[in-house]
């Protein structure tokens, strides 16, 4: 499909380039054309009026039968000095009297074209012969001298016009081979982000419909189960209901985190108030502190810098308050009996800017280092298989599994705020995630 499209776009590229390509071409022999049919047509004109100036105008022999004798042209005077120079510029001359009689030329042979006045015009004598002529008519008062015709040969238009067309067509392809070209690394440049969204929204549909799939099932066996069953056990009743119920809060679960990640796709706008991180942060350790004691978890709020006040930043209070949910949870989760989870807030210059930093530290598991970069991706888990697994195969894979949004939610919280998020972890060492975030005021001493 992609492909496709890729060839679309590259071949309207091509095509629409191809096109202003051949207009301007088009134009621009026309343009040249032109210009050298009138460098032609003035060269006629101009020799025309210099002939025109050299012609020697005598009268003829009185007959008698006039008042005065009529005006005639010395055709020896007349264009004697001129046959040399209009040779060495290819120009013919030829002297027509008024009846039409050719009198004087300087070709070698007489051409047979009928005499006619023009201002121009392109003569074919053969296929591969064509000259562009002039003739003028002589006359005084209402006297005609005769008819002067001026003859260009029209290679020098035809034959730099063949070249320009052998030009224009070469360059023409040139370019358009080079559109095509880049035409198809741009369509692919263009359509890159287009492919990978598709693919990430196929992967992401692909993953919901399984995280979906498996309790809903669990929910319609057991509806059915109860339903068939005509005489059911009260015990084994309320279990289906606790089963059904669980997995109702699940589904909830998993489709509230689908819309929060839609909506923060979909570019939300939302809150900004003044927060204090550090008792956000107790609130959280607060509500976490039930589950790590059930496992014998060291769960610990260090705040760096005890002389200063101000770790405050601006924001959504509730999205912070499901960040660090998400990020203590997962460390209370797979950090083993007797381990550790502590919570770090402090002062931190990046850039030359004031920031906070807030550091989640565990003696868990840990994660594999081909894991991490995948770490923030929707639905990502360390086993891929999504089965039940030791706690010492990944950071993601626990007794209950979780539907992999977690960290995902995290990362586009930080993101939304301008912060960033990073994660160091060693196998069976522990991990560490560090979250950094603007500062909304500058430390000040408490008195």
């Amino acid at each position: 499909m992609f492909q496709a499209t890729r060839r679309r776009l590259a071949l309207w590229y091509t095509a629409v380039t191809a096109v202003l390509l051949l207009l301007f071409a088009s134009g621009f022999y026309l343009y040249v054309r032109s210009t050298l049919v009138e460098r032609v047509d003035d060269t006629l004109n101009h020799v025309v009026e210099v002939v025109q100036r050299s012609l020697v105008i005598e009268r003829s022999p009185w007959d008698g039968t006039t008042l005065e004798a009529p005006l005639r042209i010395n055709i020896e005077a007349s264009f004697h000095d001129n046959a040399a120079t209009v040779e060495d510029d290819h120009i013919d001359l030829e002297w027509f009297s008024p009846t039409g009689e050719l009198l004087w030329s300087t070709l070698s042979s007489p051409l047979d074209i009928p005499l006619h006045p023009s201002d121009g015009e392109t003569i074919h004598l053969t296929a591969d012969h064509l000259l562009r002529q002039l003739t003028q008519r002589v006359q005084i008062g209402r006297q005609v001298l005769g008819y002067l015709r001026v003859s260009h040969p029209w290679f020098e238009v035809t034959k730099p016009s063949r070249q320009l067309i052998v030009d224009l067509s070469l360059g023409t392809a040139l370019m358009v081979g080079a559109v095509a070209a880049i035409g198809w690394l741009l369509s692919g440049l263009a359509i890159a982000p287009v492919r990978d969204s598709y693919q990430r929204l196929k992967q992401f549909t692909a993953d919901a419909s399984h995280e979906l799939r498996n309790p809903i099932a669990v929910i319609q066996t057991n509806v059915q189960v109860a339903l068939t069953d005509p005489d059911p056990d009260p015990h084994l009743l309320q279990s289906q209901l606790r089963v059904v119920e669980r997995l109702t809060r699940r589904l909830g679960r998993l489709v509230d985190d689908l819309l929060f990640l839609a909506r923060q796709d979909g570019g939300m706008t939302q809150r900004t108030d003044p927060i204090a991180l550090d008792e956000l942060i107790e609130e959280v350790l607060e509500e976490q502190g039930a589950i790590a004691s059930e496992k014998a978890i060291a769960l610990s709020f260090q705040i760096a810098d005890e002389g200063t006040s101000g770790y405050k930043t601006q924001g959504d209070r509730d999205q912070f308050t499901r960040l660090f949910t998400n990020l203590v949870s997962n460390a209370v989760q797979y950090t083993p009996s007797g381990g550790e989870v502590q919570v770090r807030l402090q002062h931190a210059k990046h850039h030359g800017l004031n920031q906070l930093q807030i550091q989640v530290t565990d003696t868990g598991v840990g994660i594999p280092e081909e894991a991490l970069p995948h770490l923030f991706d929707r639905f990502y888990r360390v086993d891929p298989a999504r089965t039940h697994a030791k706690p010492s195969v990944g950071y993601q894979v626990a007794k209950t599994t979780g539907s992999g949004l977690g960290l995902a939610i995290a990362k586009v919280i930080v993101e939304n705020h301008q912060g960033q998020i990073q994660v160091e972890s060693k196998p069976s060492q522990g991990t560490t995630f560090t979250v950094t975030l603007p500062n909304g005021s500058y430390p000040t001493s408490k008195n």
